[in-house]
C-alpha cells in the first residue's frame, strides 16, 4: 500500500536496495527473523515546535513509480508479495475441497490471522502469484482469490496558523461549523495509515542490514540497535489522552501504532487538529476522537525490518479491527494502482459499512502519469456508504495529480502546489521531516530519525482531500445522521456542481458543501 500523495524528498527512482545479507537470505526469510521493536519508556521530553515549513519547496505528486522498491540485489520490484495469496473459501466447502484446491497451488494454510474471514495460502516463490490465484478462482470453492498486493500512502508535505488553511474557508467551514462545532467525543474516527503521532516515549529498534537508496548510490550503514524518541503532536493530544482510542498497528504486530512516516499524522490533523486553543491550525470535525490504525509500512519501518508490508490483506484486517472496536467513520488516504482488485479490501469495507462505518477512500494521484485507478477505491459506486475523493486545489478545479474516473463520487481540497507554490498544499502538524528522514542526508550524518519534533508543513494529494470527507461525515454523525448510506446521499445532494453539469469523471458529484449540507437538511440555526 502507498499513501497518496506524500511524495519523500527523492527522485521519482527512488528505491530501497538492502545488500549483503540481505542478498544472502532473501526477502521471504528475513521477514521471519526476530522482531526488532522494544517500548523502553512511555515517558519522554516534549514535544519539539519546529515552526512554520512555508519556504520549503513544492514536491511533484507520488507517482505508481515513486512506489517501486527493489527488494533485494536482483531488483524485485513487483507490486505483491511472493510466496503467498489471500484466499476465501466458500462456506460449504469441504475439507477434501479445500485441501484438493491448495493441493492445486502446492499450498498450505497457514494459520489465520485476528480480523480476518479470509487465509492466506502458502505457495512456492517460482509460482506466479496471479496465476496462481486466477487458477483458485475457477474452482467451485473458492469464493476469491487474489496476490497479496501492497498498498501504498496518497499524500505530501508542507505547513501553521488558520490564515494558512485556504482549505477551510474554501468549502465554507466557517459557517458550518457555526451549525455544528467540530463533532464530539462521541465519534470516532479510524485514520488507516502510516501511524499516528500519538504517543510520548522511546522505543527500541534494530537495523541490521546497510542499504542504498538508489541502485548505484552511496551504501548507508546498519544503525544496529537504536533508541527513537517519540513525542505526541501538540495539535492531537497529549500522550495517554482518551481522545486515541485502540490503538492497533498491523504493520508490527502491536498496540503501538507510532509514525515513522508523518503522513498519517498529517491526514489525522485535517480530521480532528486540536481547534479554538490559540495555537497552530484548526481541524474539521475537532472534538472527535482518533484511532491510530497502522497498515503501511514506511521507510524507517523497513529498514528497522519490520513483519510486514501494507499488503491488501493488512489493510483488510485493519478496517475489520476498526470496525470492531468502534469506530464511526474509516478515513483511507492510501491504496494502489497496480494489479487486480482487491477483493480482500472491498470484502472488509462491505462489512465495515454493515456496521455502521461510514468509509471513505483517496481517488488516487496518478492523473498526470497515466491515470491509473486506485484499486480499493473502485468499488466505491457500488457501495453505499462507502466514497471515493479526489482532490482540488486553491483555485477549487481538479488538481494536476488527482485520478479521475467513474468510481469518483466527490472532491474536496487536496491542494495543487503547480497553480500556486508551496501554500498552495494543505497545512496541517507534523513530524518534522528534518529530522526524521535522514537517509536523505550525506551518509557521514546518516543517524536515526527523531520522531519527537514537529512542523506545521504543507502536502498536497487525494491523502490530503480524503479527511475533509471524513471529518464532514463526524459533523452530520453529531447531527443524529448515522446510516453510512444516507450520509453519502446527504453529501452527493448538496455537494458543489463542478465541471460538466451533474456527476461527471473528474468532480463526482462535486466539492463537498458542509454547510448547505447542514442548512438542507434542516440544521441551520
Amino acid at each position: 500500500m502507498h499513501v497518496f500523495n506524500r511524495p519523500r524528498r527523492m527522485t521519482s527512482a527512488a528505491v530501497i536496495a538492502f545488500l549483503g545479507a540481505w542478498t544472502a537470505i532473501g526477502y521471504g526469510q528475513l521477514q521471519t527473523a526476530p522482531i526488532s521493536k522494544a517500548m523502553v519508556q512511555e515517558t519522554a521530553l516534549p514535544a519539539i515546535d519546529r515552526g512554520l515549513r512555508d519556504q520549503d519547496p513544492p514536491r511533484a505528486a507520488r507517482t505508481a513509480a515513486d512506489a517501486d522498491r527493489v527488494r533485494g540485489a536482483g531488483g524485485d520490484t513487483l507490486p505483491y508479495l511472493r510466496g503467498s495469496l489471500i484466499v476465501k473459501f466458500r462456506e460449504d466447502a469441504t475439507r477434501g475441497a479445500v485441501t484438493a484446491a491448495t493441493a492445486q497451488v502446492a499450498g498450505t494454510i497457514a494459520d489465520r490471522t485476528s480480523w480476518a474471514d479470509f487465509d492466506i495460502v502458502d505457495i512456492p516463490d517460482p509460482l506466479d502469484p496471479e496465476a496462481a490465484a486466477a487458477a483458485l478462482r475457477a474452482r467451485p470453492e473458492v469464493e476469491y482469490a487474489q496476490p497479496r498486493y501492497r498498498n501504498h500512502a496518497m499524500a505530501r508535505p508542507n505547513d501553521p496558523l488558520y490564515g494558512n488553511q485556504w482549505n477551510f474557508p474554501a468549502i465554507d467551514m466557517e459557517r458550518a461549523w457555526d451549525i455544528q462545532p467540530g463533532a464530539s467525543p462521541a465519534v470516532i474516527v479510524a485514520v488507516l495509515d502510516s501511524g499516528m503521532a500519538f504517543f510520548s516515549g522511546t522505543v527500541r529498534y534494530n537495523s541490521r542490514l546497510p542499504f542504498r537508496l538508489t541502485q548505484n548510490g552511496p551504501l548507508y550503514p546498519a544503525l544496529g540497535q537504536v533508541e527513537v524518541p517519540f513525542a505526541a503532536a501538540p495539535e492531537l493530544g497529549p500522550s495517554g489522552s482518551p481522545r486515541f482510542v485502540s490503538p492497533r498497528d498491523f504493520i508490527w504486530n502491536d498496540d503501538l501504532p507510532v509514525d515513522l512516516d508523518g503522513h498519517g499524522t498529517h491526514v489525522a490533523g485535517t480530521v480532528g487538529q486540536l481547534t479554538n486553543n490559540n495555537n497552530g491550525v484548526a481541524g474539521m470535525a475537532y472534538n472527535v476522537r482518533l484511532m491510530p490504525v497502522k497498515v503501511i509500512q514506511g521507510l524507517w519501518d523497513e529498514i528497522f525490518g519490520s513483519p510486514f508490508d501494507g499488503t491488501d490483506d493488512v489493510v483488510a484486517r485493519g478496517i475489520r479491527y476498526a470496525a470492531d472496536n468502534g469506530a464511526r467513520v474509516i478515513n483511507l488516504s492510501i491504496g494502489r494502482e497496480e494489479g487486480g482488485p482487491a477483493t480482500v479490501v472491498t470484502d472488509a469495507i462491505r462489512y465495515a459499512v454493515g456496521r455502521g462505518v461510514f468509509v471513505v477512500a483517496a481517488s488516487g494521484n496518478t492523473r498526470a502519469d497515466g491515470n491509473a485507478a486506485n484499486r480499493l477505491a473502485q468499488p466505491a459506486p457500488d457501495i453505499a456508504g462507502f466514497v471515493a475523493v479526489g482532490a482540488v486545489g486553491r483555485t477549487l478545479d481538479i488538481a494536476f495529480y488527482s485520478t479521475t474516473g467513474s468510481y469518483v463520487e466527490l472532491s474536496a481540497p487536496g491542494g495543487d502546489q503547480r497553480q500556486g507554490g508551496t501554500s498552495a498544499g494543505i497545512l496541517q502538524q507534523t513530524l518534522d521531516s528534518d529530522l526524521l528522514e535522514t537517509y536523505l542526508r550525506p551518509v557521514s550524518q546518516y543517524g536515526p530519525p527523531r520522531a519527537d519534533a514537529f512542523a506545521y508543513e504543507y502536502f498536497q494529494g487525494t491523502s490530503m482531500a480524503t479527511p475533509h470527507v471524513s471529518g464532514f461525515a463526524a459533523l452530520l454523525m453529531q447531527q443524529g445522521i448515522n446510516n453510512p448510506a444516507a450520509i453519502e446521499a446527504a453529501m452527493k445532494q448538496f455537494a458543489t456542481d463542478k465541471g460538466t453539469a451533474g456527476r461527471d469523471d473528474l468532480y463526482g458529484f462535486g466539492l463537498i458543501n458542509p454547510r448547505a449540507t447542514l442548512r438542507g437538511l434542516g440544521l441551520a440555526r
